[in-house]
């Protein structure tokens, strides 16, 4: 499945707040019901990525919340000043747009509404900006597609 078939719509975010934070100031602003999902979004081993998601069943949408970057800790078997301590890496589920936070995904496409949704999004105190992102020009947009096999259940 390609995510071109299926018509989305897609909103960047851009904010310091936390992922349930934003998901919280989302539900105040657009009256939405987001919550965590039980599964998290697994790209690779021990990179996951956090889903929030809604679904709006008075205009028969799907909603999801997913941040962009996860920062793992790997341990540093190399030698030098810094022996011993931890490496953390930055991974990004849409790398050609690391300067985006969160992405917001709504299936299907709601472009007369898309909008009135970002005029909300950015009255959220600490959301810098937020604007729409053309999907089907996204080199990764792959990444966008929550199969399965790449869901991992989070640890309680």
């Amino acid at each position: 499945m390609d995510i071109s078939e299926d018509a989305v719509s897609l909103i960047a975010i851009h904010s310091s707040l936390e992922d349930y934070a934003l998901a919280y100031a989302i539900n105040q602003s657009l009256k939405s019901s987001f919550k965590r999902t039980l599964s998290d979004l697994e790209m690779a081993e021990n990179v996951s990525f956090p889903i929030f998601d809604w679904k709006n069943k008075v205009n028969d949408e799907y909603w999801t919340l997913i941040t962009n970057s996860q920062i793992t800790k790997e341990e540093s078997n190399e030698g030098g000043l810094f022996i011993n301590e931890p490496l953390h890496k930055r991974h990004h589920l849409i790398p050609e747009h690391k300067e985006v936070d969160y992405f917001l995904r709504i299936e299907p496409e709601t472009i007369s509404d898309i909008e009135q949704i970002l005029k909300l999004i950015l009255t959220i105190p600490k959301v810098l900006t937020a604007y729409t992102v053309d999907s089907t020009e996204l080199k990764s947009k792959n990444n966008l597609i929550f199969e399965e096999c790449q869901v991992k259940k989070r640890r309680r």
